[in-house]
This record gives C-alpha cells, sequence and structure tokens, in this order.
C-alpha cells in the first residue's frame, strides 16, 4: 500500500493486448515464405471467405483498415457531396471522419443510455430531404436497434452502412451485425476482437455494391485491361501477410467471443454491490461480445475521472476514456446530444483482453474498489 492507502503496482494490466499463438505465427511465416507479402496471395481470399461465413454475408471484401473500409462502403453506395449522413454522436471519430472525406455532412444524433448505440426516435427527427445514409455504430460490442433502424431508412430511401468495427459477432434477433444492414464495416486493429495488425472488411449481400468496392479499392483498374482506369479509386487492399494472421485469428474468433463473455462475468461477480458503478448492459434478444468492458460511475465530473484513472494507473490497472462527443470536435457542427454528453464523460474502459484469468480480474476489481473508495465515489 501507498501512503494514500492503495495498492502498489506489482503487475501491469494494459486494457488490450491481441492473442497470437503458434497458428498466427505459422501463417505468417508461410506468406513470408512464398513470396507474396502485398496485396495478392491465397491468404487473402481465404481470409474474406472466412469472413463472410462467420457474418453470414455473400460477400466479404478486405481492406487496409476499418476508416478506409467505410469510405470505401460510402463512395461504393454513390454518397456524395451535399448529402448528409446520421451517425450516433459517441463514436470513435473515424465514422464521423470517413464521411467527410466523400464530401457529406455530417449529422451526429443522440444515443440510447443503456446500449449506447443510436436512439433511433432521434434518427428519425434528424432525416431530411438530403438524408442519404445512416451508419449505426455497434459500440463497444452491443448492437445498435437494428430493426428500427431498417425500417427508418427503407420508409425514406437511405442506405444503412453498419460500424462493427468493435463488434465481431454480436447479434440481434439471431442476426450477425455486418449481415443486416447494406453493408457492414470491420476493423482489425490490433485491439479488437481478432487483429490483422492493421485491416479492415467490408461484408454484403449487394452484388453491386461488392463489385463496385472491389473495383474502387484498387486504384479502380479495369479488370479487363490492365493499368486503365475509368474512375478515380483507392488503394484500399490488404497484404498477404495481414490476411496470413487474420486467417488463424479467424480459426479462434469462437474462443476470443466466449472468453469475452467469460471475462465480462468475472467483472460483474467481483463488482458485484457497488450501486454507483454501472457495468455493460445487454438487451434482450442481443449477444453483446464486449469488446471493452465499460464501466461507468455515477455523479461524477470529467476531472475526477481524470483523477481516478491516474490513481488506476499508477496502482497497475490502464483505463481509457468514453469516446468524446463527435459534435464536441473543433471540426465538426455542435449537436444538442444530451445523453452522449452526459455518458461520455463518466465512463471509462477497464482491461478487455482475452488472456485475463479470473484471478487477473478479481486483483483489478480490488484496486478499482480500494481507488474508488479513495475518492469518495463509493463509500
Amino acid at each position: 500500500m501507498n501512503t494514500q492507502g492503495e495498492p502498489t503496482l506489482k503487475q501491469f494490466f494494459p486494457v488490450s493486448q491481441p492473442s497470437i499463438g503458434e497458428k498466427e505465427l505459422e501463417y505468417v511465416s508461410d506468406a513470408v515464405r512464398s513470396g507474396w507479402v502485398s496485396s495478392i496471395g491465397k491468404y487473402i481470399e481465404s481470409f474474406e471467405a472466412m469472413f463472410a461465413g462467420f457474418c453470414g454475408t455473400k460477400y466479404a471484401l478486405a481492406t487496409s483498415n476499418g476508416t478506409t473500409a467505410l469510405h470505401l462502403a460510402l463512395v461504393s453506395a454513390g454518397i456524395k457531396s451535399g448529402d448528409e449522413v446520421i451517425i450516433p454522436d459517441l463514436t470513435f471519430v473515424a465514422t464521423a471522419n470517413a464521411v467527410t472525406y466523400t464530401g457529406a455532412k455530417v449529422v451526429p444524433v443522440d444515443i440510447d443510455s443503456r446500449t449506447l448505440c443510436m436512439d433511433p426516435v432521434a434518427v428519425e427527427r434528424a432525416i431530411t430531404p438530403r438524408t442519404r445514409a445512416i451508419i449505426p455504430v455497434h459500440l463497444y460490442g452491443h448492437a445498435a436497434q437494428m430493426g428500427r433502424l431498417m425500417a427508418i431508412a427503407k420508409e425514406h430511401g437511405v442506405v444503412v452502412l453498419e460500424d462493427a468495427a468493435e463488434a465481431h459477432g454480436a447479434e440481434i434477433g439471431g442476426r450477425r451485425v455486418g449481415s443486416i444492414g447494406d453493408c457492414g464495416v470491420f476493423s482489425f486493429y490490433g485491439n479488437k476482437v481478432i487483429t490483422s495488425g492493421e485491416g479492415g472488411m467490408l461484408t454484403t449481400n449487394d452484388a453491386d455494391l461488392y463489385l463496385k468496392a472491389k473495383l474502387l479499392r484498387d486504384h479502380a483498374m479495369s479488370a479487363d485491361k490492365r493499368y486503365w482506369h475509368t474512375e478515380v479509386g483507392f488503394n484500399y487492399r490488404m497484404t498477404n501477410l495481414q490476411a496470413a494472421l487474420g486467417v488463424a485469428q479467424m480459426e479462434r474468433i469462437d474462443d476470443f467471443i466466449a472468453k469475452r463473455l467469460q471475462v465480462m462475468q468475472w467483472y460483474r461477480n467481483h463488482l458485484e454491490g457497488c450501486p454507483k458503478l454501472r457495468l455493460n448492459y445487454q438487451e434482450p434478444g442481443t449477444k453483446n461480445v464486449y469488446w471493452m468492458v465499460c464501466m461507468e460511475m455515477i455523479g461524477i465530473t470529467e476531472s475526477i475521472r481524470t483523477e481516478i484513472m491516474g490513481r488506476l494507473r499508477n496502482a497497475g490497472v490502464d483505463t481509457r476514456p468514453y469516446f468524446y462527443p463527435v459534435s464536441d470536435m473543433p471540426m465538426y457542427a455542435r449537436a444538442e446530444t444530451p445523453v452522449a454528453h452526459d455518458v461520455s464523460l463518466r465512463g471509462v474502459n477497464l482491461p478487455s483482453y482475452t488472456d485475463l484469468s479470473e484471478d487477473d480480474v478479481r486483483q483489478i476489481c480490488r484496486i478499482v474498489r480500494q481507488v474508488l473508495t479513495t475518492v469518495g465515489v463509493l463509500p
């Protein structure tokens, strides 16, 4: 214990770390030895096929990262300058930035206080004649209310592009995210449910959208006339090395998800009886994959949260704050989103990786309780 009654640092628990095993090393080594280390190779097609099968879509297209996947989806869906795209105000800024790349206007709306995903009522209020797309974000691993959002989109003739960057395997109504909207996009950054280091994936059942995205992904090069380009495309390709890592991770994805559910239950068990704490919610009829363990502290300010995070880090527990509302960023217009603004300032993410043991989680929760007691959040 230090002089403030908090545990001293004996072990450090990062917020996230990937689980890399022998298969990952084997497949990446095989890709290196093959000589196909760039954007051609057997692992790319295998990764795409495995991921499409996992999500339940006809098509999957690997990309260089999740942001480029979303930009590619927007352009392929015809989103352009002058259009409006509705997004939740609580999300990683990449959701908004990808819209801005197209020249379209970002329209942030408020969220549901329990799921932290976009509020369908707020979406309906935000629809205008210029609205061309809705981007539900399956935040922290919980699926957005896709049934209601799809109904709104159908009524108004707009496309739905699912930002599932954080929600590989999440479900609503028995369907996996990425297979419900017109298109889904995923990220494989190092802290995601599965990783390819960097990388992303576009999923869809729409053949025209898939073929358009596939064309644009590689500089819009003609499939019939090499080095002939009929429009401006992008270099959004994934490498065979990344895909090799992704294939090995896909072979373990069911185990990864099951372990995340177990880790979440350990947190619930060891933080029970704390009335001023709220952990991840799961709406009936959904499957939350708990990409990040979320802890919201009732009645605190941002400055108190900053103090808590500092004390936890000094005691060996890393954390990260919830995302700030997109509409607070200087490059985007201010929005009246009281729920997003309230929640964003009192939430933190706790260590959330699959190699955690129950003893690890027990120790983390003990430190959390001690720190929160020291600052007066808990009695």
